[in-house]
């Protein structure tokens, strides 16, 4: 049986799709890039935004349209967020809500009647790494989020935490790299909630990962700005933990942080950056920024702006707010014009672009290895230029002969020049 699977939103869902892909293909069954040649179609939905939910309907409307013959599992948090609505769609053969992913390919294989084949059944191989190439791989380790910021849906969709074994997570990264993996992504809905449920946390994980794998490079997905010790910044001592997290600050003012119910207030904020920074001299500090929250005034505005450039980071994810119903700030007072939040997207666009750009030439000159990926675009008639990314996860160009390859290799670069796209390197 072929098999595609397919998905919207956060890295989560795309690691989630990936054991499930192991799953599939230790049952038997291939996984296949082509929907329309698909004789089972899985959908990992999002629903992070109202904009979002309603990509996740469209694309169930399209991939059914597109394949009528195939049978359509729908999973992810659109789907646990509203079962009734998923489950009405043209197409839609079985609904398996968050709570009951682990339960997704036997679910699947059971109740759609479409057996395994045990005489087929492989080990699982590089084929399933079909999102993001043979070089990296993303790794669920929780789920869940015990907090409620007033703006999110995705606690209520993913539901209370629940953390990985630690040995679990330890034997995925050990069958991952002896398949030619390079570098593991932890992933969680709240990361640094890792090991509430068993009376472990973050670090235990991550020194058990690196004292107990050969993975080269292991990086940390987005992590909420609270609960970090002093053993957590000394980790970043060890060179195969990569120098880059992505901390969602979400406003840089601290009132606009209050309605959002967030944890941590830009002071506390900027002492993390500057104990990261402290640790590894380019760390690379990424966010996401929530754009005219609801009360948003024009002051609240200008102090956000002001934190954010101050504290310069490497790279923002910019959202422009919209209702989401089901959470608290929809009701809030004092929505802010669609126009104000256009006109105040834009200028931050433009304040991202010049961080980024300004983090870019701070390492110009500098010297780091690159794990290259297989993307390659031709440069004349004899070379190409491939890309790959430093450990602090700035995304590298260099021109080699056509006849070379450094996919998922590593190799030591001179960075030389800062463009749009990418920043231009030697090979030393």
């Amino acid at each position: 049986m072929l098999v595609h699977l397919k998905t919207l939103g956060c890295r989560l869902n795309e690691a989630e799709l990936e054991t499930w892909a192991q799953a599939f293909q230790t049952a038997g069954h291939q996984i296949t890039r082509q929907a329309e040649a698909a004789h089972l179609v899985v959908i990992n939905s999002c629903a992070v935004t109202q904009d979002a939910a309603r990509k996740s309907r469209n694309l169930i409307r399209r991939i059914h349209r597109d394949n009528p013959q195939a049978k359509l599992v729908v999973s992810g948090c659109y789907a646990t967020l509203n079962p009734d609505e998923a489950a009405a769609l043209m197409g839609v053969d079985l609904v398996v809500g968050n709570q009951d992913k682990n339960q997704l390919v036997a679910k699947a294989l059971s109740e759609l009647a479409m057996g395994t084949m045990p005489a087929m059944s492989t080990e699982p191989g590089e084929i399933s790494l079909f999102t993001r190439g043979r070089q990296r791989a993303f790794v669920k380790v929780q789920d869940g989020c015990r907090y409620r910021c007033t703006f999110c849906i995705v606690t209520v969709a993913r539901g209370e935490e629940s953390s990985r074994p630690v040995q679990a997570v330890v034997d995925e990264i050990n069958a991952l790299s002896a398949q030619g993996i390079t570098e593991a992504i932890l992933t969680g809905v709240h990361l640094g909630g890792y090991g509430s449920d068993l009376g472990l946390d973050l670090v235990a994980l991550v020194k058990a990962i690196l004292s107990q794998t050969d993975i080269p490079r292991l990086r940390l997905g987005s992590l909420e700005p609270w609960e970090f010790t002093d053993e957590f910044f000394a980790l970043f001592q060890n060179p195969r933990l990569m120098p880059h997290l992505h901390l969602p600050l979400q406003s840089g003012s601290d009132s606009v942080l209050r309605r959002m119910a967030r944890r941590c207030k830009t002071e506390e904020f900027a002492a993390i950056v500057s104990q990261l920074r402290a640790q590894v001299a380019d760390f690379n500090v990424t966010t996401d920024i929530i754009v005219g929250f609801p009360g948003e005034t024009e002051q609240e505005w200008q102090d956000s702006v002001d934190f954010i450039r101050q504290t310069g980071f490497g790279h923002i994810h910019i959202f422009t707010y919209s209702k989401r119903e089901g959470t608290k700030a929809a009701g809030l007072p004092n929505q802010i014009a669609s126009e104000v939040k256009k006109q105040r997207s834009q200028q931050l666009h433009g304040y991202a672009n010049d961080l980024k750009q300004a983090f870019c030439h701070a390492n110009l000159g500098k010297t780091f290895p690159v794990l290259w990926e297989g993307y390659r675009e031709p440069v004349g008639d004899d070379q190409q230029r491939v890309f790959g990314y430093t450990p602090n996860y700035l995304r590298v160009a260099c021109v080699i002969d056509n006849n070379a390859s450094l996919e998922n290799q590593i190799s030591t670069v001179r960075l030389t020049a800062a463009g749009e796209q990418y920043v231009s390197a030697v090979r030393l």
